[in-house]
């Protein structure tokens, strides 16, 4: 299972320290972020059941940072032209 995360982290050493911590505390559980991207992506793997996504919000929190679940949206145009 992967989740994504939308977050506040700003640079590459926060974003070091919290996947570090996330991989000390969720065993099984990948993590990456994309602070290129304009919601500071925090991507979440698990090989093993569900990733706990309320339990890395908390994680995020208690280190100072903010973090959501980034919905799901599938991009369907109003109107496609075929030819």
């Amino acid at each position: 299972m992967v989740e994504i995360f939308k977050t506040n982290v700003e640079s590459e050493d926060q974003a070091t320290l919290l996947i570090e911590q996330i991989n000390r505390i969720f065993t099984g559980y990948q993590a990456s972020f994309d602070l290129e991207d304009c919601d500071r992506i925090l991507r979440v793997s698990c090989t093993e059941g569900t990733v706990q996504s309320e339990c890395l919000i908390r994680l995020l929190l208690d280190f100072g940072f903010y973090a959501e679940i980034l919905a799901d949206e599938v991009y369907k145009p109003e109107s496609a032209i075929y030819s």
